[in-house]
């Protein structure tokens, strides 16, 4: 089976510093054919995160190299192992082509969910390429700056009973239970999320790290990765339409900052 999309499967930015930022979810293109097979939930994307290069919109100021993916999370997830292995064991989780929203709700009509060609070939169309690049990247700020770090962005729904309990900390911070990254540099970050006036923070609470920073983070090889799941109420509306909302997005956007610019000056004195 082929997967037709019109799509390249990610947008690119070279940047001049040791550091890429990954931005997986944030896409929301659904081929037309496959979004025919989709509720009218389901086709809303809700479970997208939303403006996150618009949050991040300092990235390139700062020399940072930007990976945005361009398909949505329900046609491929791109932060789940190609084997579709669970990330958290015994917990409730979506699936690397998932079948289900967040709320629980089917996202194909009538029960047409994806065999396991049609998953084959959406990896091979999708999940491969932006990976590749991802490893390429990585690579060629090694071989530049002889170290590099990682930044996975994401962002999700404050209070999603189906993940975990009340509202979720605001800024959470994973490095695979630290395995991910230098200990200093987690603790750099956990200290800056924590006494974000206004905001509530955690190191490796609900949200430990996807398969990106677990996969890549190789702190022994002079590559630090680390996740920062946001909550969106932080900076838009959780709710259809789903605006960003710039007031609000400019009391956590400098925080978000201040941890970018922690990473690239730890890597960069590891690297001096």
């Amino acid at each position: 089976m082929t997967f037709q999309t019109t799509e390249p499967p990610f947008r690119f930015r070279q940047g001049t510093r040791p550091l890429l930022i990954s931005m997986p979810h944030v896409g929301t293109h659904v081929p037309p054919a496959l979004a025919a097979r989709f509720t009218a939930e389901a086709r809303q994307v809700p479970d997208t995160d939303w403006h996150l290069e618009r949050l991040y919109d300092f990235a390139d100021e700062l020399g940072a190299s930007v990976l945005v993916a361009t398909h949505s999370r329900y046609v491929i997830d791109l932060n789940r192992p190609p084997d579709g292995a669970s990330l958290y064991p015994g917990q409730s989780v979506t699936g690397l082509c998932p079948v289900d929203t967040f709320d629980n709700t089917p996202i194909y009509e009538a029960g047409d969910v994806p065999d396991d060609d049609e998953i084959a070939a959406r990896r091979d169309a999708i999940w491969q390429p932006y990976h590749a690049k991802l490893a390429e990247e990585l690579a060629r700020i090694q071989a530049q700056h002889g170290i590099a770090a990682l930044w996975d962005a994401h962002s999700i729904r404050s209070v999603l009973p189906r993940f975990f309990d009340g509202k979720l900390p605001d800024l959470n911070l994973g490095t695979a239970k630290g395995a991910s990254c230098d200990p200093a540099l987690a603790e750099t970050l956990r200290g800056i999320a924590e006494n974000a006036t206004g905001y509530t923070g955690v190191l490796n609470g609900r949200f430990t790290g996807g398969y990106i920073t677990r996969h890549y983070g190789q702190p022994a090889q002079n590559v630090q990765a680390v996740q920062l799941e946001m909550t969106q109420s932080s900076y838009m509306q959780e709710a259809l339409p789903f605006d960003y909302l710039p007031e609000v997005a400019a009391g956590v956007q400098p925080h978000v900052r201040r941890m970018i610019e922690a990473v690239l000056a730890f890597v960069e004195a590891k690297r001096g």
